[in-house]
């Protein structure tokens, strides 16, 4: 077993030793911005106070380089070392459409608004990460550069932040994020090489018929039955026409049609989500929901347009970026605080950076029975052991450490 503070690629033992313990002193500024975030939270696009609170305490933390508005709502800080690469963490900032029914003395207090996913957790490890390595700023072998990012939930905050050359000037060499996880037990980390989080695509698909008479349905098209059949078709993709040691999932989700209970109507219009980890997966279902739709709707008299929107691709970690976290992770945890990653079939836009850098995306563990931490993502009653604050800000700047320890050209 590794213990912590060792170091395996060597050179950096003072810097990430004792990252934990330093992170722990500082839990209660860490509860106290966590809560701070979690009392006030805001929708994607509108994270305008969370955006000045993080910077306000960037700058308490020291003097570093602030800019905001990247993104619409973005801020980016950059913590300058000696000359070398430049290594990106990264946190997510809004919250949900949920009231949340948690009942903590910190709940949300803006109505109808509640960080339901983790996301203030987020931000405070950042900041937290943020502290730790200002400390180190002198030793550090090259710049870290601090993205808050808008509009997750919307998927559009990363592409906003890329489009804004956020991953330039300097330019990022490598990446790292984590989300909170209510499957992993509060004090572990879990990490893993290749896809972590699945790709997100939508699609809307309307069935044009000819109404008529509910009496007398011989003489119509009825988009209803048309519609209905295009349904159970599609789900004859994910397990007719994907590898099954392939993860995928096509989910009908929506079904609209009729006014009235004796109308055959002219149209239905319907719409799904469709997951995978696999680009070539994802080609395939595309090009079926297409044919099946079509197909399906033409053989019953009726006609189908279908509209594909692809959202976002796969989260993929590249294994030297999984490689390069997992070490560090043991550093700060130690060999019983780090586990294998399970993937979900959630999207994440995190697969936005990693997509353009190598990356890896983490799972931070927040789950306690004891104390109700146990419900998951966008629940109204989602909560997390805050002792993962400290677990997280301190294996965000070992990844940081390490990673750029690992890219400095005197390696």
């Amino acid at each position: 077993m590794k213990s912590k503070g060792e170091t395996i690629e060597g050179g950096d033992l003072q810097l990430t030793s004792n990252l934990l313990e330093e992170a722990k002193s500082s839990e209660e500024w860490l509860l106290k911005v966590r809560r701070h975030l979690h009392a006030h939270p805001e929708r994607s696009f509108q994270e305008h106070g969370t955006a000045r609170f993080v910077e306000e305490e960037l700058l308490r933390i020291g003097p570093m380089t602030v800019r905001t508005g990247v993104g619409k709502t973005g801020v980016v800080a950059l913590i300058e070392g000696r000359p070398g690469p430049c290594v990106a963490l990264r946190a997510d900032m809004d919250a949900l459409p949920i009231s949340e029914e948690t009942g903590l003395p910190y709940a949300s207090r803006n109505e109808g608004v509640m960080h339901a996913c983790g996301h203030d957790v987020h931000v405070t490890c950042l900041l937290g990460a943020a502290r730790l390595l200002w400390a180190r700023r002198k030793e550090l072998r090259g710049s870290v550069k601090l993205i808050f990012q808008p509009a997750e939930e919307l998927t559009l905050g990363a592409r906003a932040m890329i489009e804004e050359g956020v991953m330039e000037s300097p330019k990022v060499e490598m990446i790292f994020g984590l989300h909170v996880n209510p499957e992993v037990e509060a004090g572990k980390v879990a990490v893993r090489s290749g896809p972590i989080m699945a790709s997100t695509d939508s699609f809307d698909v309307e069935v044009r018929g000819r109404g008529g008479h509910g009496a007398m349905p011989h003489r119509s098209a009825d988009p209803i039955l048309a519609a209905s059949a295009v349904v159970l078709n599609l789900q004859s993709v994910v397990s007719r026409n994907v590898d099954p040691l392939k993860p995928a999932v096509l989910s009908v989700c929506t079904f609209h049609g009729g006014s009235a209970h004796n109308i055959i109507p002219e149209r239905v219009e319907l719409g799904g989500t469709v997951r995978t980890m696999d680009e070539g997966v994802r080609d395939l279902m595309e090009a079926r929901i297409l044919e099946i739709a079509r197909s399906t709707a033409e053989a019953l008299g009726c006609s189908a347009s279908v509209i594909y929107h692809r959202l976002l691709p796969p989260t993929v970690n590249s294994p030297r970026a999984a490689s390069i976290a997992a070490e560090a992770a043991r550093e700060v945890l130690g060999e019983e605080g780090v586990e294998e990653a399970n993937p979900v079939m959630g999207a994440e836009d995190f697969s936005l950076f990693a997509r353009a850098v190598p990356g890896c995306f983490l799972w931070l563990g927040v789950r306690n029975e004891r104390i109700d931490a146990v419900h998951p993502w966008h629940s109204p009653r989602f909560k997390v052991d805050e002792s993962c604050l400290a677990v997280g800000a301190s294996v965000m700047a070992g990844c940081a450490l390490k990673a750029l320890t690992a890219l400095s050209p005197s390696r």
